[in-house]
């Protein structure tokens, strides 16, 4: 059984053997996973050791206090938050060797094919089409919200493959190459002035039935495992105290007094005080995770990290006044990631509005809580039974 000793000692040996300042950085990154200290809790050869999850601590304290560069791991959230769980739950040995490790090392981003203009919240009324030819799908549709789809090689894609089922039932779930014929990338510019999120038209994109994950048909169900995982790395990121929206609001109160009303004082207590509740729960949310997968208390995190940051960047504006009014640059960029914290106040109150929306509305997410965190009753359907063809659109 791998131990907190053990692992120290493993690592104390891939700091000696690529001692990083002297270590290109993607070798290092590549050692480090071939170590098995990627993902300790993951499969042998895969970048784990099969330890604890909770031991991944432990390694990354050591590398940090040694300087060893890390995966960036803002950049390619996607592909280590949501495709590297889901391809290690479903994924034939074959793609797990092929795509685990350069996904780690970041040298492949990912991006996410799910949400359609008519299938958001209701996702499972997609209509992007995969029709089987021989040893290949053939994949025709429109994809929409897709971040990081401008820098993705690779995309986790869900399409319908059976229309003469009901819409739950005729789902499945490929690995679609973004570099393919037929994949087109557009940028979609958002109130921020910035084009961080895509849509993507997919025409007569071949996809081989080796890129295929799960069964045919079975492609809901592992969705599941790819949103569950989602909603956790949304709202529950490891953070220090006052880490976060809640820091740079803090930090303004404690160096402008100037600016402090009482009013202000009650409201910032109270967000505060909130905003650290939701970081412990968020602490025992991944204890819980060490025990199993993640399942729908992540929506609970999800709902509280969306709200916590609206009000948050809503009091650093009004907490600033005018100057909270100002913005840093309107340009037309495609960035690589969000950047909450480094950015203006203006930004942070802006880029929020989007946190209820993106990774599952609030309202499907309070739906999720009530339903199967709660067991409340569920609400009334009348498209359980229905073809998919057959529904109303």
């Amino acid at each position: 059984m791998t131990d907190a000793a053990e692992l120290k000692r493993r690592t104390a040996e891939l700091l000696a053997a690529h001692p990083p300042a002297g270590t290109d950085r993607l070798d290092f990154l590549k050692a480090r996973f071939d170590a098995g200290l990627a993902w300790v809790h993951y499969p042998e050869g895969l970048g784990g050791l099969g330890a604890a999850r909770s031991l991944q601590a432990v390694v990354d304290a050591e590398l940090e206090a040694a300087g060893a560069p890390d995966n960036d791991p803002r950049r390619n959230g996607i592909g280590l938050g949501m495709a590297a769980p889901t391809i290690l739950k479903y994924g034939t040995d074959e793609q797990k060797q092929r795509f685990l490790r350069p996904l780690w090392t970041g040298e492949e981003v990912w991006c996410q094919l799910f949400s359609e203009p008519g299938a958001g919240s209701d996702l499972a009324g997609l209509g992007t089409r995969a029709v089987h030819e021989g040893d290949e799908w053939v994949v025709n549709g429109q994809k929409v919200w897709t971040s990081s789809a401008h820098n993705a090689r690779w995309a986790i894609l869900i399409a319908r493959t059976d229309p003469d089922v009901p819409k739950h039932a005729g789902i499945t779930y490929f690995l679609c190459d973004m570099t393919d014929p037929g994949v087109d990338v557009r940028p979609l510019r958002q109130i921020t002035g910035e084009a961080e999120f895509n849509e993507v038209f997919l025409t007569d994109v071949r996809i081989p039935d080796s890129r295929r994950l799960g069964e045919i048909g079975d492609g809901w169900r592992v969705a599941q495992t790819t949103l569950n995982n989602e909603r956790v790395a949304i709202g529950g990121m490891r953070l220090p105290r006052e880490g976060g929206m809640i820091g740079p609001v803090s930090r303004t109160w404690r160096e402008r007094p100037g600016l402090r009303t009482h009013d202000l004082h009650q409201r910032l207590l109270k967000l505060w005080v909130e905003a650290e509740v939701a970081r412990l729960t968020g602490e025992r949310l991944r204890q819980q995770l060490a025990l199993g997968q993640p399942g729908p208390e992540g929506a609970g995190m999800k709902l509280a990290f969306a709200r916590l940051n609206q009000e948050i960047s809503g009091l650093e504006v009004e907490l600033r006044g005018e100057e909270g009014l100002l913005y840093d640059d309107w340009t037309m960029r495609r960035p690589e990631m969000v950047d909450f914290t480094g950015r203006d106040a203006g930004y942070r109150y802006l880029r929020s509005k989007g946190n209820s929306i993106e990774g599952g509305t609030s309202e499907v997410l309070l739906n999720i809580v009530a339903e199967r965190v709660l067991g409340l009753p569920s609400e009334p359907r009348t498209d359980k039974d229905v073809a998919w063809k057959d529904l109303s659109r």
